[in-house]
């Protein structure tokens, strides 16, 4: 047998998901990027974990469902055998509503939710808390009890130190070996697609800050666009841009204007401190869907890529599916997500 199984390259989320789902199945793994631990997108401050909304159902939204539900015990094993803790807690999420159409949106969802959730979690129409809620015209919100968080940087220290504690290696130069996945963001996007012929993706910069307010046992706000998600140290981030286009990678005035955003329409924020300004780029394939799965044309390679703003949600179900493909030749990737989808 090969020293080595499995060679991830990359070390953001879905890389280190990856790496430990095969590792836990008894895989000799070894995770590579030059780059360090968390240099991409997943090495930021929001962590949000949310769903779509319960309607329009598909196998997609399905798979993101199964990922979310899975996603307490997922991370509770990650923590027991690496010792740390990765910041997660499912304390739901609330999002204002503006008017009645609003309102009449949101109640129709409720019959959604109990179909496609079950008695799993709840989407409820109620009106808003005194204290931790969001600026609400109407004086309602919705309010979910799937949604939850962890902490980014934790988890990904959580998932280096589970994969450790099993053997693996987490370095930042080695050949491949064994098995390869490809989990490198944008870069990875712009190779897949050079190798394709084709553009199958970009990166997409996006902006976030971390304030400095205590809601730690308070449910994330989603309101005007943005997240406002508590974690458990203390802080509250805020975020995230979705730019196109920008001149500069660093943080700049829109994250000035995203700040002003979330103090706007949560006031508990006003003079919260602000602790950290963070920017990256986040790998959007051009699906805009999970692409993951074999590598056309090139055996023994697989790709796990395209977790634009959802990466942390999905990396459970995600990581599991892809150690299924990969060790057992188990193929359970939905339709929507396979990567050959950005050729056809």
């Amino acid at each position: 047998m090969a020293s080595v199984d499995v060679t991830v390259r990359g070390a953001g989320v879905f890389g280190l998901s990856v790496a430990w789902a095969c590792a836990r199945r008894g895989a000799k793994v070894r995770v590579v990027d030059p780059y360090g631990v968390g240099a991409g997108a997943s090495g930021g401050v929001v962590g949000a974990l949310a769903p779509h909304v319960p309607e329009a159902w598909n196998a997609l939204k399905a798979f993101q469902l199964e990922s979310l539900l899975m996603a307490e015990g997922w991370w509770a094993g990650v923590c027991a055998v690496g010792g740390l803790d990765a910041g997660y807690a499912r304390l739901g999420r609330v999002q204002p509503l503006e008017d009645t159409h609003a309102m009449a949106l949101a109640r129709g969802r409720v019959a959604g939710a109990l179909a496609h959730w079950g008695t799993a979690a709840e989407w409820v129409v109620e009106k808003a808390a005194a204290d931790w809620a969001p600026v609400s015209v109407s004086g309602y919100v919705v309010r979910d009890t799937l949604s939850a968080r962890v902490a980014p940087r934790a988890a990904l220290a959580a998932l280096v130190a589970a994969v450790r504690a099993l053997g693996g290696k987490v370095v930042t130069e080695a050949e491949d070996a064994g098995m390869v996945v490809h989990a490198s963001g944008p870069w990875g996007l712009a190779a897949l697609g050079q190798a394709m012929g084709r553009k199958v993706g970009s990166g997409v910069k996006g902006q976030a800050a971390l304030l400095a307010h205590d809601a730690r046992d308070c449910p994330q706000i989603f309101a005007a666009g943005l997240y406002l998600v508590p974690h458990a140290d203390g802080t509250v981030a805020v975020g995230s841009t979705s730019e196109t286009q920008w001149t500069a990678e660093g943080p700049d005035a829109q994250l000035d204007d995203l700040i002003a955003t979330a103090r706007r329409v949560m006031p508990a924020l006003t003079n919260a401190k602000v602790l950290e300004r963070w920017s990256g780029i986040r790998p959007r394939a051009s699906t805009r869907q999970l692409t993951i799965g074999a590598w056309p044309d090139r055996p023994g390679h697989y790709i796990a890529n395209g977790g634009f703003k959802i990466g942390f949600g999905m990396a459970p179900k995600m990581a599991e599916t892809m150690a299924d493909l990969i060790l057992d030749g188990h193929d359970t990737i939905p339709d929507g997500f396979r990567v050959d989808r950005l050729i056809t």
